[in-house]
């Protein structure tokens, strides 16, 4: 495994990073839980292989993860990095801050936050709330009291926003941030808090799966013999000089194994192949087209539309030309099982609720229509 200076926090982070927001689940009756033992071998199997950043949010797997990620990193507790995000729509005010920490903290089972992240905001967000409640100023606190060691955020909004956060809040350590292929929109912002001392972190080096499926991608914008569409995907973002580490949202140990090859590469891209890459994918902006990146933030629908499982399957179709597995995928979400068939959208009723959480900033309902149409018709 590949260490880096993970900006001026004074750590050195595995070039990989353990994203636990697909963890093994089991759900019974309704219920959803964490399989736990499944999700221990995987993140202990990480940590041997050299990873130390281990990434987790409140609600991620049904709010089972930070659970799972304290169970099994307490062991080695302070032999890791564990981050987690405050979601700052349950802070009205000040105090609200510090109760959303205090419950990770007892659902990690741990004194200590590494990185604590102001989770998925946008310029309004940083505004309103995060600079009018005083929440930099909550946060050093907790960072006095040992609670925290680093101040982070998370983002999802135009990218020139970034600059006015990072100036407006010296004391933001590291940043998270999407970056892959085929969305490089925040390479120049990437850059700006490289230079400002932030450690930087890409999230959706795979694209949320897009380029996790075998592809001559690679040949097509070489000219060259294939590699393997997810090493060419890691490569590149580890090719950036100014990225510490990518997060990958790991499901199985095979996951992890291969991930960490790549991560294991003492020059993962050379300066030139990167710069060449990056004219050369201009060229496959069909790629930008309808870009989820399976985050599920968009969910609940509740109507119970799976909006990722149907942008999965066209992705399929779409992207890869891998039609039958596209047919195969939405067929079996049309049938369902146990007689529950997938909800279609035709039965939406124009909430928008899909379309306010997208972090994408996706047009969700006309695009359902789309998709099923194509889908049907493979």
């Amino acid at each position: 495994m590949i260490y880096r200076k993970f900006g001026n926090t004074g750590e050195n982070i595995s070039a990989l990073g353990f994203g636990c927001m697909r963890l093994p689940e089991i759900e019974e009756n309704g219920v959803w839980t964490v399989d736990y033992d499944k999700s221990t071998e995987m993140l202990r199997h990480a940590y041997d292989l050299g990873v130390n950043y281990f990434d987790t949010a409140y609600y991620y797997c049904h709010e089972n993860s930070e659970i799972a990620v304290g169970k099994a990193l307490k062991p080695i507790r302070d032999k890791v990095l564990i981050s987690t995000k405050c979601p700052l729509e349950n802070v009205k005010v000040k105090e609200d801050y510090r109760k959303m920490l205090e419950k990770s903290l007892a659902k990690l089972d741990t004194d200590y936050i590494d990185f604590y992240h102001f989770w998925a905001i946008n310029r309004k967000v940083f505004d309103e709330k995060i600079m009018g409640l005083g929440l930099i100023e909550e946060a050093l606190k907790l960072k006095a009291e040992g609670k925290i060691r680093h101040i982070s955020f998370s983002f999802h909004d135009d990218p020139i926003h970034i600059k006015h956060i990072i100036d407006t809040a010296p004391e933001l350590e590291t940043m998270l941030v999407q970056y892959n292929l085929i969305d490089r929109s925040n390479e120049e912002m990437i850059a700006y808090a490289a230079s400002k001392g932030l450690g930087v972190l890409a999230m959706g080096p795979v694209g949320g799966g897009r380029l996790a499926a075998p592809t001559e991608l690679y040949k097509k914008l070489t000219g060259k013999e294939s590699i393997a569409t997810y090493e060419l995907a890691f490569r590149f973002v580890l090719g950036n000089p100014n990225i510490s580490c990518a997060l990958s949202g790991m499901e199985n140990i095979e996951m992890v194994d291969k991930n960490v090859a790549v991560a294991s590469l003492e020059e993962p891209m050379s300066e030139k192949k990167w710069s060449e890459l990056t004219t050369a994918i201009e060229n496959v902006k069909k790629f930008s087209e309808l870009y989820c990146t399976g985050c599920g933030y968009c969910q609940p629908c509740p109507k119970g539309i799976e909006i990722p499982k149907l942008f999965g399957a066209y992705t399929y179709h779409n992207v890869y030309g891998l039609n039958e597995l596209a047919k195969k995928e939405f067929t079996a979400y049309c049938e369902g099982t146990d007689d529950k068939k997938g909800a279609l959208s035709s039965e939406c009723i124009n909430c928008g609720y899909c379309e306010r959480k997208c972090p994408q900033k996706l047009k969700i309902r006309d695009l359902l229509k789309k998709v099923e149409s194509a889908l049907s018709q493979l």
